[in-house]
């Protein structure tokens, strides 16, 4: 316990302030109240480094301070987004981004229209076949066969389905010409 006790007494080392990623990459001292260290940290060099080639930093210092701070956050994400763009797509930059993501919606529009025709199509058979189903259960039930029962009046009788003798078939059966 005397061993936390006394870490516990040490003072902290005093932090030093790190500088941001604009201002490293500038080479310049940067100051407590810099505006780009909340949204450049150290760490971020290659951010700020894209947002710099295609703004320029005192481009991005002017449109941050435009912004109300409440909404400065979402400002630089706009435009670290833009930068980024900007440098895969010189041309179109964020825009392009945005065409490709409306001609994948009508894609898919599309796409949902025909599914929901299939699904119509199928949901019409399905009913049919219900239907159909419905219609075999509610008749009166069939005979499995439809040949007059024998024994009644003019039915068949034995001798007149059987005209030969099995034995002797090929030789006297008068109907094999």
């Amino acid at each position: 316990m005397e061993t936390s006790n006394m870490a516990a007494q040490v003072p902290p080392r005093a932090r030093t302030h790190q500088p941001c990623a604009a201002c490293r990459m500038l080479r310049r001292r940067c100051d407590r109240d810099c505006i780009l260290a909340p949204y450049f940290p150290s760490y971020e060099i290659e951010k700020f480094a894209g947002v710099h080639k295609v703004f320029g930093a005192s481009n991005v210092i002017k449109m941050i301070q435009m912004v109300e701070e409440s909404r400065r956050e979402d400002a630089v994400k706009a435009i670290i987004y833009e930068a980024t763009t900007r440098l895969r797509d010189p041309v179109y930059g964020s825009a392009g981004a945005i065409f490709h993501l409306q001609k994948m919606i009508q894609d898919l529009n599309t796409q949902l229209d025909s599914i929901r025709t299939q699904t119509l199509v199928l949901r019409e058979q399905r009913d049919q076949l219900l239907g159909i189903l419905k219609n075999v259960h509610r008749r009166d039930p069939v005979s499995p066969i439809d040949f007059p029962t024998f024994g009644d009046a003019g039915s068949l009788s034995i001798d007149d389905t059987v005209g030969c003798d099995p034995s002797t078939f090929p030789l006297d059966c008068d109907w094999i010409l």
